[in-house]
């Protein structure tokens, strides 16, 4: 089993190396964990958030493999 978690934003803090590292240690020996990062988009004046969000959600849906199950996470 390989499980991808994927990050929008680019050169990660230290903070979240070190909860991917702590995540990924927890994970059973047989599931590989890779963390993939997903360039943001740029934020400019004419485009919605709405717009930002859909680019960098075609890059989420690139970034895994086609037929994979999708869990989004949420701070909240």
């Amino acid at each position: 089993m390989k499980l991808f978690v994927v990050a929008v934003g680019s050169r990660m803090p230290g903070w979240v190396d070190a909860g991917f590292a702590e995540y990924a240690r927890r994970m059973p020996r047989r599931a590989r964990v890779e963390l993939v990062e997903i360039r943001p988009e740029p934020r400019r004046p004419t485009s919605s958030v709405t717009q930002m969000l859909a680019a960098e959600a075609t890059r989420i849906s690139a970034a895994l493999p086609a037929r994979c199950r999708r869990v989004a996470l949420d701070e909240r």
